[in-house]
């Protein structure tokens, strides 16, 4: 017996691992906090810019839709050139995004700059979890780095408004994009010392027409949604959706066709997989859509400076701390199911009190009450939904199954702005037409009908009687698109409870998927610390009974 746990000690991490893993974990951070910094932004840079509608919602969007677009892409290819020198490219590339975002003088200059941001993080993200996998070989030292990393995921975005907020008080809007540029170079410095290169020996060749049919088969359908946002349906929104549909089947046929497919379409065979997948998907959009709008709600509702704003979105990052905390506690005692589900419900006492937040500084605390208590009980969907996928597929496809994961968490996030963020806009514009203050300018009239941002701007130029009145309009719109967003927001939680408890809830506690093979020479059973744990321990019977191997 001795013979067989000695391996389990030498594989144990060490000091260098230990602070390799901090250097994974800053770049993560950031990934997800560049998500939250623009939402404080917005209002500033629109009235710099002077973006469309349209521009706005693609420069909150694109990066996150790039993100996710390429992960599965930039996963594969790190298996060929090594994760660690995919982790310098990409982080090189965040940098250089991040410059030409804060200096951008045209909204395209900006989407474009946004759209590179993407990418480029979309090869800093799987390199870090893959590398974290090969890093730590032991389970239990493994389960606690993949929970850290989760957290540094959600600690992005709950700190990023806050970050963000002090960067607007003192320096202009490009500042919060200039953040990155110290924060990505500690890998690139860093990564050679502290990290190990990997690749993957048996890795085929990349199939750039997966490539081209994996992008083609997501940009339509958000091309669908954000016009239809805007214009409401039409025939030409409805083919852009149908062709994103016809694509998708596309790529799924030539996956199953290929001897080494850009996704391996057989992960999806098990039901722990699938279901974590849709678990993180409809969980992050329930999240981000309201989270979303807080900060600029608290702008323009509430009134107050970015800093402000910023001081009173530090509830939600608490909220989320705390419920990351608490999650690996009760996952020990109840079914995964069980705990995202509780948590699912303590989201719609969230979502009813950002929905009864006023047009006016009233509103400021119902509004940052409700979105610590919606962090708070969506927690467990981003910690233990990554686990599950993660944990899912056997050993030679984790990698795999872990960028297919964080996809579906990046992708809830980026639909989360563009479903919810695109009926925000409609409501608005169409309780902006209806209260507008009669007679004033037409060039006055469209930029209110906009954007907020436009409002406030053409109010100046206005009587100060009719710009105020413009203004209360402006504010009266944006909240009740705020108000249409949660409840929304709370008929997908209630939908991806549905989802976890139909999906997840054969997947046992941690303290019962101790597998028998984790029993130390001691004799006394080993409790999983982590999530991850029980999630590799619940699902390898599934993978078992249907293998996911190489064509």
């Amino acid at each position: 017996m001795s013979s067989n746990t000695a391996p389990a000690v030498e594989l144990r991490a060490g000091p260098r691992e230990w602070f390799g893993l901090l250097a994974l974990l800053l770049p993560v951070t950031l990934m997800t906090a560049d998500l939250g910094v623009l939402w404080l932004a917005t209002p500033y840079l629109t009235a710099d810019l002077q973006p469309t509608s349209s521009q706005l919602l693609w420069t909150t969007d694109l990066y996150g839709f790039m993100t996710c677009g390429f992960l599965v892409v930039m996963g594969t290819l790190g298996d060929r050139i090594g994760r660690r020198r995919l982790l310098i490219l990409g982080s090189l590339g965040v940098i250089a995004a991040s410059v030409l975002a804060a200096y951008s003088t045209s909204p395209e200059m900006l989407i474009v700059a946004r759209a590179l941001l993407g990418v480029a993080g979309a090869a800093v993200l799987p390199s870090t979890l893959s590398l974290i996998i090969h890093m730590f070989k032991d389970d239990r030292q493994r389960a606690t780095a993949i929970a850290t990393w989760v957290t540094a995921l959600s600690v992005g975005i709950a700190i990023g408004p806050v970050i963000g907020g002090v960067l607007l008080e003192h320096w202009w809007w490009g500042s919060v994009f200039l953040m990155g540029v110290p924060v990505m170079l500690v890998p690139v410095l860093l990564a050679p010392v502290l990290l190990p290169e990997y690749k993957d020996p048996g890795a085929g060749r990349l199939d750039l027409v997966s490539v081209v049919l994996f992008l083609a088969a997501i940009l339509p359908v958000v091309y669908g949604i954000k016009k239809f946002a805007e214009h409401g349906w039409s025939l030409a929104n409805l083919a852009a959706i149908v062709i994103g549909a016809a694509f998708t089947v596309v790529f799924v046929r030539r996956q199953n066709g290929l001897e080494t497919p850009l996704l391996d379409m057989r992960l999806f065979r098990t039901r722990a997989f699938t279901g974590a997948l849709l678990t993180l998907l409809f969980g992050m959009m329930a999240l981000n859509g309201v989270e979303y709008l807080v900060p600029q709600y608290l702008l323009v509702a509430g009134e107050l400076t970015p800093l402000a704003a910023g001081l009173w979105l530090l509830p939600g990052a608490a909220g989320l701390i705390i419920g990351s905390q608490l999650t690996p506690v009760l996952a020990k005692r109840f079914r995964p199911a069980y705990v995202i589900t509780a948590g699912l419900v303590v989201t719609l006492v969230g979502f009813w009190l950002t929905a009864t937040a006023g047009p006016d500084d009233s509103g400021i605390v119902p509004a940052a009450a409700g979105l610590a208590v919606i962090m708070f009980g969506v927690a467990p969907i981003s910690v233990l939904g990554t686990a599950l996928a993660s944990g899912a597929a056997p050993p030679e496809k984790a990698g795999a199954a872990s960028a297919t994961g964080q996809t579906a968490y990046d992708l809830g996030l980026a639909f989360g702005i563009a479903v919810t963020g695109s009926v925000a806009v409609a409501v608005y514009r169409s309780g902006i037409a209806d209260t507008a203050p009669a007679g004033i300018p037409a060039a006055a009239e469209e930029a209110a009908r906009d954007t907020v941002g436009g409002a406030a701007k053409a109010a100046e130029t206005l009587p100060q009687n009719v710009g105020e009145q413009l203004l209360a309009a402006a504010r009266e719109a944006f909240t009740a698109g705020f108000h249409a967003t949660a409840w929304m927001s709370a008929g997908m939680a209630v939908l991806t409870a549905v989802v976890a408890l139909v999906l997840l809830r054969h997947i046992p506690a941690i303290g019962a998927a101790t597998a028998p093979d984790t029993v130390p020479e001691g004799g006394e059973p080993a409790a999983g610390p982590e999530p991850a744990t029980s999630a590799e321990a619940a699902t390898s019977a599934e993978a078992r009974e249907e293998p996911v191997t190489s064509a």
